[in-house]
């Protein structure tokens, strides 16, 4: 199947974001704060600060701030979008080829797309937000209807599992059954 805009349009229907990304700017603001806070206490304390020294921690707060800031996890109907610090990814979830799960100390969720696109995310912000999760899992649907999606399957059915078991998890924690 070619590409082209005409094929691969973005819907322009309404999003939904990944509902614990504020929690984890704030918690990456917080980390940043304290550790310039923390670096400029010492300094100071022992005699050593200067302007340059200060800009000098402030620059290393800021990478520190770079390096816990999430990725904002945002999706629709057949797409998905992952906002970096830097540049924006996104794929056509109604037209995935294929969804790989990456071992290692991070794990992430390698999703292609038909068009190119190609979008690396944490399982964890899919399993977090059944919201979120459920417009993925429509997308990937409709592409595995089509005969498109030819590796993950397998990697799907895990993550639904996994959603549905924390999902009535919450559920029976919230209703007191737990």
């Amino acid at each position: 199947m070619e590409c082209s805009r005409h094929e691969c349009p973005q819907p322009p229907e309404a999003s939904v974001r990944d509902r614990r990304w504020a929690a984890g700017l704030r918690d990456a603001c917080r980390y940043a704060a304290a550790f310039l806070g923390l670096l400029l206490l010492l300094d100071s304390a022992s005699g050593r600060l200067t302007p340059l020294r200060a800009a000098l921690w402030g620059v290393l707060a800021v990478l520190l701030f770079a390096v816990l800031l999430p990725p904002r996890v945002t999706a629709g109907p057949g797409r998905l979008a992952v906002r970096g610090l830097l540049r924006e990814r996104r794929v056509r979830t109604d037209l995935l080829v294929s969804v790989r799960r990456t071992d290692g100390v991070a794990q992430r969720l390698v999703l292609r797309d038909v068009c190119g696109g190609r979008v690396e995310i944490d399982p964890a912000v899919l399993t977090g937000d059944p919201a979120l999760w459920r417009l993925v899992e429509a997308g990937t649907r409709r592409a595995a209807e089509r005969g498109l999606l030819l590796c993950g399957a397998t990697v799907l059915r895990q993550l639904t599992r996994q959603v549905d078991s924390e999902t009535a998890r919450l559920v029976f924690k919230v209703s007191g059954l737990r």
